[in-house]
């Protein structure tokens, strides 16, 4: 069959299942997502049939969770996990079942994280299997744990973010036995690796607006933010100067531009989380009024930290630092040389670096029309003008008779300036000033 689609996949999956003989359902977030109306982002089968009985139907099915009672199955390039009905004994580590037991539909949805993920559904009439009443808790709009929620986090430490991410994607309060649980073992979440926390928070900072500032509210006010990310959770309390930031605390602030950003990668939600870091630790009255000076330098070393922390990669990393190093340099867009203007303008992440600013002044009560008066100047001016070739090189300089030195890279950048400022619009004039600078700056060649 032409498989063109993940949920075209399951439910030849579960067609082909039935046809041998085995029980298989639609199981987890994409019952959830379908009862709601939403675009489910992965469709998984769960079935009575053995990995290796799911193997013999499907024999390019991956196996590497098989001894979990998870196959993949892969066809056209469309990937759907399916699920041997199990239940857990032990986790030991936190996250891992020490044993699995194959069993039946209603013990696998007992094992399972929160209601409204513990349901099942038959693709082909709708109709849900649900025993642990997770209908009633869409409908309430609820995010409760499957039995003792202290069961449920001890099973798997990172159901404690997940808890709060699915209720701030969904906009759910959570259940008050649940969030006790959650507040009660908050500091187990550090016993959980850097890239999966990350993972969550890159759904929960890249999903609607309002549901980034409740699920930093959420994290904040359960105890997770204070283990995963101090750094935030040290703005809260950190004054402001009300005529610059009528909006409160740096907390408060922090928040409200991370939701004002406009469909943030994560690289940029994470520079908005963190461009006032340094805040905390370069405040100081001065004058009468709360002063903040080289927070943006500070900012990017906790950021650094932060990246490490949650094992981030090279490439995320400096962007997110860079933007937040960078974000107090637009506030005088207006004023800045032309040469320093287009070298802001030529950097891959500008644009980033323009939302921050934008967003940034928004949710300190002012507004975006700076921003667009820069995007503006800054669609009008063609890729080559920005950015254009280097008229003088350090070829050049040897060819006028300069040693290489420390210097060259002065005098090529101020050469490269006045290009792009338009003083020296061809390459003579700009071999003409860097003649001049070299010889005021090195010596010849000897």
């Amino acid at each position: 069959m032409d498989i063109v689609s993940q949920r075209q996949l399951a439910e030849h999956v579960i067609r082909t299942l039935r046809a041998a003989g085995h029980e298989a359902l639609l199981a987890g977030g994409c019952v959830r997502d379908l009862i709601l109306g939403r675009p489910p982002k992965d469709y998984d089968v769960a079935t009575s049939a053995r990995p290796e009985q799911v193997v013999a139907l499907f024999p390019k099915a991956l196996t590497v969770g098989a001894a979990f009672g998870v196959v993949v199955v892969v066809e056209e390039a469309v990937e759907v996990e399916v699920a041997t009905f199990r239940s857990d004994r032990g986790y030991t580590d936190g996250r891992h079942p020490d044993a699995v037991a194959f069993t039946s539909a209603r013990e696998d949805a007992l094992r399972r994280d929160f209601t409204i993920n513990g349901m099942f559904l038959a693709p082909e009439t709708g109709a849900v299997t649900d025993y642990v009443g997770g209908q009633e808790d869409l409908k309430a709009r609820v995010v409760r744990a499957i039995g003792d929620p202290r069961l449920r986090f001890g099973e798997d430490h990172l159901r404690l973010l997940r808890a709060v991410r699915f209720a701030a994607e969904l906009g759910f309060e959570i259940d008050p036995a649940t969030a006790a649980a959650i507040k009660e073992l908050a500091g187990k979440i550090s016993l959980v690796s850097g890239e999966r926390v990350a993972a969550e928070l890159k759904r929960m900072l890249t999903t609607l607006p309002d549901g980034r500032r409740r699920g930093l509210a959420l994290a904040s006010d359960l105890g997770l933010l204070a283990v995963i990310l101090p750094e935030l959770e040290a703005m809260h309390g950190v004054k402001q100067g009300p005529t610059v930031h009528p909006e409160g605390d740096v907390f408060v602030h922090t928040t409200l531009c991370v939701a004002e950003l406009r469909e943030p990668s994560f690289e940029l939600a994470m520079a908005g989380l963190l461009h006032d870091a340094g805040k905390p630790r370069t405040a100081l009255m001065r004058d009468g009024r709360w002063t903040f000076y080289g927070h943006a330098d500070v900012g990017a070393k906790s950021a650094e930290e932060v990246c490490a922390r949650l094992r981030l990669s090279t490439l995320e990393t400096r962007r997110i630092t860079w933007l937040v190093r960078e974000h107090m340099k637009l506030m005088n867009a207006a004023e800045m040389r032309v040469a320093r203007l287009k070298r802001l303008m030529a950097e891959d992440a500008f644009e980033e670096l323009a939302e921050l600013w934008r967003a940034d002044c928004i949710a300190s009560g002012g507004n975006a029309g700076p921003y667009e008066a820069l995007m503006a100047q800054y669609r009008a001016l063609a890729h080559e003008e920005v950015k254009p070739a280097a008229l003088v090189t350090g070829d050049d300089l040897i060819g006028l008779g300069f040693t290489p030195g420390p210097a060259f890279r002065e005098i090529l950048d101020e050469v490269y300036d006045a290009q792009l400022e338009g003083r020296v619009p061809s390459k003579p004039q700009a071999l003409a000033l860097a003649r001049q600078l070299a010889t005021e700056r090195c010596k010849p060649n000897c």
